[in-house]
C-alpha cells in the first residue's frame, strides 16, 4: 500500500541529521526555514554598523587582534602591487608604466587629501576590507582618488528603492548602480530619514566606466556589502582580552601577602590592653561607624603575634599550567579567521621546527594572494584604466596610439608582491629546476627583485 510505504521511507536515515533539533545542539536565530539571501542577514542597519563599530572598537583597544590584522596585511600589500602594461609596443609600455609610477608615488596627485601614496592606498584598502567588511574609492575629476570609509554607506529611511545599506542595486540583476553616502558631518547618533541627506555617486560614467570602486570580499552572490572579518572571533577576542586582564591583575597580587592572625575561642588580650604592633598603625571609619586599624609592613620585619595567636603568611597563586596551551588555542583560533597561523601570529617559531615554519608560511601566502588579487581587481586595475583614459585625452599621442590598438592599450598584468625565500639555497634550486623545465618562466621568476629593486630606487630618491 501506499500508506506502508511512505511510513517505511519516512523512517529511512536519508536526511542531514543537522537540519534536525537537538536538546543539545545550540539553536541558531536568523535562520529562516524558506532560504534568504546574504543580505537578509544584515538587514538591521542599525545593527550592521554597530557590528562595524564594535570591530573598530577591539582594533583600538584591543591587546591581539589589531596587530594580527596588521601582520597579515602588511604580508600581502608588501611594497604594493605594481602595474606592468603589456599593450604590445614596448615603447607605449615603458611610457605608461612611467606616467603611473609617477602617478601613483605622488601623494599630492594620487590622494585627495594629499596625504598617501597608492601603495599606502592599498594598505589601507585591505585593512578595511578586512576590519570594517568595505570601503570605496571615488575617481575626482582631479585625477586623484577620495577614500571613503564603510559607515558613509546609508540608506534613508524615507527611500522605497532597492537600496541595500547605500548601495542602489538593478532589481533584475543585482548590478550596483549609485552608492550613497552620507556627509562627513552627519551625527552618527542621527537617523537619516531624507533621501536629501545623502549624495548619490553613480556606480559607472557615460561611457560604461567605473569610478567608484567598491573593495570588499563576498561569500556569497547575493551579497551586497562586505562583513568585518572579526564577525566569528568576537567572543574569542573579547574573552582573551577579559582572561588576560584577570591572569595579569592575579600577577600582581602574587607580589602581595596576606598577614593572618588566628587566634583560638577562648583567646584573651594581654593584661596591659596592648597588642604588638606588626607595623606603622593609622586609623579609619567603616560605612557603619565602626572604626578600624590598619598596620603597616616592609621588607625584612619581624611580626610578633599576641600571646596564644598564630601567624600565617598566604599568597596569590600564579596562573596554572593549563592557562598558557588554552591560551595559544584561542590565539590560534583568531589568527585562522584572519589568515595568520599561529607562528606568524605570535611571531615565535619556537614550538615548531623549520618544516613547520614552512608549511604554515605556505598556506598562509595562499590567503595573501587572494587578497593580493582582491585589491588589484576591485581598486587597482580599474584605477589604472581610469588613469589611462585620462591621458589619452589629454595627450595627442596617446589618443593616436588608441586610435590604432583601441582598447588594447588599457592592456596590462598586475606585479604581485612575492616572498624572500624560506631556505634560499634549496628554493632557489627549486626556481631553476622549474625554469629549465619550462615549469616557471624567467620573467616571473624576475619579478621580485624587479618589484624590490624599483621600490628602493624610490625610497632613495625621496
Amino acid at each position: 500500500r501506499s500508506s506502508d510505504l511512505a511510513d517505511a521511507m519516512t523512517s529511512l536515515r536519508a536526511d542531514y541529521s543537522a537540519a534536525k533539533a537537538s536538546r543539545l545542539r545550540r539553536k541558531r536565530s536568523g535562520v529562516p526555514a524558506a532560504g534568504a539571501s546574504a543580505d537578509y542577514h544584515y538587514r538591521s542597519e542599525a545593527d550592521y554598523l554597530r557590528l562595524m563599530e564594535l570591530a573598530r572598537d577591539m582594533d583600538r583597544n584591543d591587546l591581539l587582534v589589531g596587530s594580527i590584522l596588521d601582520r597579515a596585511v602588511s604580508n600581502a600589500i608588501q611594497e604594493g602591487i605594481q602595474i606592468d602594461p603589456q599593450t604590445g609596443d614596448e615603447g607605449l609600455n615603458a611610457d605608461l608604466k612611467a606616467r603611473f609610477w609617477t602617478w601613483s608615488d605622488d601623494r599630492t596627485q594620487c590622494d585627495l587629501a594629499r596625504e598617501r601614496s597608492l601603495r599606502e592606498m592599498q594598505w589601507l584598502a585591505l585593512r578595511h576590507m578586512m576590519l570594517d567588511g568595505d570601503m570605496l574609492f571615488l575617481a575626482n575629476r582631479s585625477g586623484a582618488l577620495e577614500m571613503v570609509e564603510a559607515h558613509r554607506l546609508r540608506t534613508p529611511k524615507n527611500t522605497t528603492r532597492n537600496v541595500v545599506h547605500g548601495v542602489l542595486l538593478d532589481s533584475a540583476t543585482r548590478e550596483r548602480l549609485q552608492y550613497w553616502l552620507t556627509r562627513e558631518d552627519v551625527d552618527p547618533y542621527r537617523q537619516l530619514m531624507r533621501v536629501s541627506d545623502v549624495k548619490a555617486y553613480a556606480a559607472r560614467d557615460a561611457e560604461d566606466r567605473l569610478q567608484v570602486f567598491h573593495v570588499y570580499h563576498a561569500k556569497r552572490i547575493s551579497q551586497t556589502r562586505g562583513v568585518t572579518a572579526f564577525a566569528p572571533i568576537f567572543d574569542a577576542a573579547t574573552m582573551f582580552d577579559d582572561i588576560n586582564f584577570a591572569k595579569l591583575v592575579q600577577q600582581q597580587m602574587v607580589a602581595c601577602f596576606a598577614i593572618i592572625e588566628e587566634r583560638q575561642l577562648n583567646f584573651k588580650v594581654p593584661s596591659s590592653g596592648n597588642e604588638p604592633a606588626i607595623g606603622p598603625q593609622t586609623e579609619e571609619t567603616d560605612a557603619d561607624g565602626i572604626p578600624r586599624t590598619l598596620e603597616g609592613f616592609g621588607p625584612g620585619m619581624r611580626i610578633k603575634g599576641a600571646p596564644g595567636s598564630k601567624i600565617h603568611i598566604d599568597s596569590a597563586k600564579v596562573p596554572n599550567p593549563e592557562f598558557f596551551p588554552h591560551m595559544r588555542l584561542i590565539v590560534q583560533l583568531i589568527g585562522i579567521n584572519l589568515g595568520m597561523p599561529l607562528v606568524l601570529a605570535l611571531m615565535d617559531a619556537s614550538e615548531t621546527n623549520f618544516s613547520g615554519w614552512r608549511g604554515a608560511m605556505e598556506q598562509a601566502k595562499l590567503g595573501f594572494h587572494l587578497n593580493q588579487m582582491a585589491i588589484y581587481e576591485r581598486m587597482l586595475a580599474p584605477a589604472y584604466e581610469w588613469q589611462v583614459r585620462r591621458w589619452i585625452q589629454q595627450d595627442a599621442g596617446l589618443r593616436r596610439a588608441y586610435d590604432v590598438m583601441g582598447p588594447a592599450i588599457y592592456t596590462h598584468a598586475p606585479g604581485y608582491p612575492t616572498w624572500p625565500y624560506v631556505e634560499p639555497l634549496k628554493d632557489a634550486s627549486a626556481d631553476l629546476l622549474q625554469v629549465r623545465n619550462a615549469l616557471l618562466s624567467q620573467r616571473r621568476r624576475c619579478a621580485r627583485a624587479i618589484v624590490t629593486m624599483m621600490t628602493a630606487e624610490a625610497i632613495k630618491g625621496r
